[in-house]
């Protein structure tokens, strides 16, 4: 696989998901769903922190939230030079398409949450209680760096009280698949999974 493929499967995936991203924002109040079927619902979230909504603050509490956020996103542009690279070493060694594949997913995905993280804070007016407007009058909700996430694909596959017998969890209410996320984090998500389970394959002609 090479480089220009790859890099037209990054364009096609960051066009979705900022489309559909940029789409929520202006059309959906935060915590607006529509159900589209009943395993399925448009659930509009914003995420502040990293995955399933985790903050740094929550591991360091010493650390504001404002400063972890700060780090997070300086940390996430930094870490997607790194990705480059990997895409562009990889593809210049010819390595499997496998491998380049993933790493493609994965770089596409992280870039499509960057560019949430940089930069919606300052294009999009807050979205509580009212449709958000794209570049507004009065400026953006937050400043450059402190953007949010946007998530609107939910799962509820199962929601019920679990059966007693259960160690621990017995007797409680549990929903699979409880996390709401984006076509980015999918991406990311498909790309790990497939060095996972591809692991031979992928770096089979990685030196």
């Amino acid at each position: 696989m090479s480089l220009k493929k790859s890099i037209v499967l990054i364009i096609i995936i960051l066009l979705v998901d900022q489309i559909s991203k940029v789409y929520i924002k202006t059309h959906f109040t935060l915590h607006e769903s529509i159900e589209v079927f009943s395993w399925f619902k448009i659930y509009f979230i914003e995420n502040e922190g990293m995955a399933w909504g985790t903050r740094i603050s929550d591991i360091i509490p010493s650390v504001s939230d404002r400063i972890a956020k700060t780090c997070l996103t300086v940390f996430r542009v930094i870490a997607i030079f790194g990705i480059g690279y990997w895409l562009f070493s990889a593809t210049k060694k010819q390595s499997s398409k496998i491998l380049i594949f993933a790493i493609a997913l994965i770089f596409a995905g992280a870039l499509g949450n960057i560019i949430d993280s940089v930069f919606y804070g300052v294009l999009f007016n807050d979205s509580i209680n009212q449709v958000a407007t794209f570049i507004p009058e009065q400026g953006g909700y937050d400043t450059l760096l402190h953007g949010k996430v946007v998530d609107m694909l939910y799962f509820p596959i199962y929601k019920g009280y679990l059966p007693e017998w259960i160690p621990k969890y017995g007797g409680k209410f549990f929903t699979f698949f409880e996390p709401v996320f984006n076509v980015a984090d999918m991406a990311i998500s498909t790309g790990f999974l497939m060095l996972i389970v591809f692991n031979k394959r992928a770096f089979s002609k990685y030196d």
